[in-house]
Parts: structure tokens; sequence; C-alpha cells
């Protein structure tokens, strides 16, 4: 095998290696986004080949994390776009319900239909604020100014109360 080979088989494993311990952050960000299981797939390897396509741009400059949210995010929305489809209900992924008591999880399920109802935007915003991001990553992931986030979740918050009590 020539020199060559072996370095694009080592930067094929790291890729993969990469994938798979982010993983999670990618499934439940094409779950918010789909509404079938085969939508979630095609949208899970869109990010996957989007990813791949970025990964030799990644300059470091901020966390890992936040470049996955952002590519993710921004193929879930232009998949969206695409397919021109709203998900009817928002599956959770495994590593929610194993953690979750039995009782929780109806509580859980309807958060996240309600969370299918709002906006593209409001959605990837209240993503990020459940995976506990600051709003300082929140602002740089979506693109918008700090308070901005603030206000945004202040107004999602209300907006969800709302549709909960209906």
């Amino acid at each position: 095998m020539g020199e060559k080979q072996k370095e694009m088989n080592n930067y094929e494993q790291e890729f993969i290696s990469f994938i798979n311990e982010n993983r999670n952050i990618i499934y439940k960000i094409c779950f918010l986004y789909s509404n079938k299981l085969q939508s979630h797939d095609d949208l899970f390897q869109e990010v996957v080949v989007n990813l791949w396509n970025a990964w030799p741009k990644f300059r470091g400059e901020c966390k890992v994390q936040t470049w996955i949210y952002r590519i993710a995010l921004n193929t879930c929305v232009s998949f969206l776009r695409r397919s021109k489809s709203r998900p009817d209900s928002i599956p959770l992924t495994r590593s929610i319900e194993a953690i979750a008591p039995e009782e929780d999880m109806a509580k859980i399920y309807e958060l996240y239909r309600l969370i299918g109802n709002l906006g593209k935007l409001e959605k990837a915003i209240v993503l990020l604020y459940i995976e506990e991001k600051s709003h300082d990553e929140i602002s740089k992931i979506i693109g918008i100014s700090r308070s901005n986030v603030a206000v945004k979740l202040f107004r999602i918050k209300e907006k969800l109360k709302l549709m909960s009590d209906n």
C-alpha cells in the first residue's frame, strides 16, 4: 500500500472516530428536524456528508461541537426547505429514554411535540438550550447576538407555556 493510500485511510479512520464520538449530537438534531425514520436517516447521512466536506476546512477557531451544531443545523434547515415538510411529531433519542424515569417520559414527549411546532430558528435555539449550551455558545452557533439569544429564549419559553396550556 502506497504512502498516499495509508494517509487517506488514516484520514478516513480519524473522521469515522470523530463521527462516532459525536453521533448523539447529530442524532438529536436530525430527530428534531425529521418526522419519519426514512427522512431521519437521509438527514443524518446528509449531515455526515456535509461534515466530511467541511472537515478539511475546520480550523479549530471554535469548539468542535459548536462547529458540528452549526453544520448540522444548517443542513437540517436546508433539507426542510428543499422537502418543504414540517415534522408532525418529534421522536426522542435513545439516550433521553434511557436516563429519564418512565413517569417523566410523557412530559418529555409532550415537550418535544411542542418544540416540533416551533419555527426553525426557535427549534435550533431551544435544542441548544436543552443541550445546556451557554448564551455565548448559542450566539456563535446560530449567528445572532448574545442579547438576542436571551430575548428569543424568553419568548420561546413563553410560547411553549401558552402552547402547553391549550
